[in-house]
């Protein structure tokens, strides 16, 4: 387990600002004392946030490279020095399967895992040479278990918790911290768009965004790995790992559910 962080003073930059849970993180860290910058698509979404919470709006695609770049070096200037707390937040989660088109794919592989990638190659210099750095991926319960309906989503789910076990075993000894929060069923846009599946499969458990901001806060001062706004999530992890063909045949179990609601 890494050091506790503080975010009080801290320099916070928060992909996907704009709504849902990277809107909730940025009012909860900034109750607790963060300096922001808010990166988002949206502009007036990324706006209005940032209004609110006194922070620095950042519109543009930060998964390509040049968006992570300029975000980046955005965010340096904002806070007249180093990034303190990364949170690559930002995700998107296309329906399908193999039959998913390769733009679907090459969207899903590039929002929710390459700008984790990219952003890391972006942080990690100045954060090496200064002795500490911290990252934390919204990276969902799909990332330990899977997501029935989107294969895109639950494959680079797992992609994105993958890079950061890799980040945290790599660099822990060198002062940086990674964490991932694993939240399964929140109510956002997201969640409403896999309609009556969605429903079916996470609606019961859904919670609020500003349920994960707090759990975040919550892991950033012990420092734990997994951040499971979803305690229950931990054992299901467990239950896939011991027990593999008892879980695997449960989950096809919902799938044949779901596929009864549709």
């Amino acid at each position: 387990m890494s050091a506790g962080f503080d975010l009080a003073g801290a320099g916070v930059v928060i992909t996907g600002g704009g709504g849902g849970i990277g809107a909730a993180m940025a009012r909860r860290f900034a109750a607790a004392g963060a300096r922001l910058v808010l990166a988002d698509l949206d502009t007036d979404a990324v706006g209005a946030v940032a209004e609110e919470v006194g922070a620095t709006a950042v519109v543009g695609d930060v998964a390509g490279e040049d968006g992570v770049r300029n975000l980046v070096a955005e965010a340096r200037t904002a806070f007249a020095g180093e990034i303190d707390l990364f949170c690559a937040n930002a995700g998107v989660a296309p329906h399908g399967g193999p039959e998913a088109t390769p733009e679907l794919w090459e969207l899903a592989w590039d929002v929710n895992v390459m700008a984790h990638v990219r952003a890391a190659r972006e942080l990690l210099p100045a954060w090496l040479a200064r002795g500490r750095g911290h990252f934390l991926a919204t990276v969902s319960a799909a990332g330990l278990l899977t997501s029935l309906g989107s294969a895109p989503y639950s494959v680079t789910k797992h992609g994105a918790l993958a890079f950061s076990e890799w980040l945290a075993v790599t660099y822990r000894h060198r002062g940086i911290s990674v964490q991932a929060v694993c939240p399964q069923g929140v109510r956002t846009k997201m969640l409403a768009a896999t309609g009556a599946a969605g429903a079916l499969v996470m609606g019961a458990s859904a919670i609020e965004p500003e349920d994960v901001a707090e759990a975040c806060v919550t892991g950033l001062s012990d420092g734990r790995f997994l951040i499971l706004p979803h305690p229950e999530v931990g054992d299901y992890y467990a239950a896939r790992a011991t027990e593999t063909e008892r879980w695997l045949a449960g989950m096809n179990k919902l799938q044949r559910k779901v596929e009864g609601a549709s």
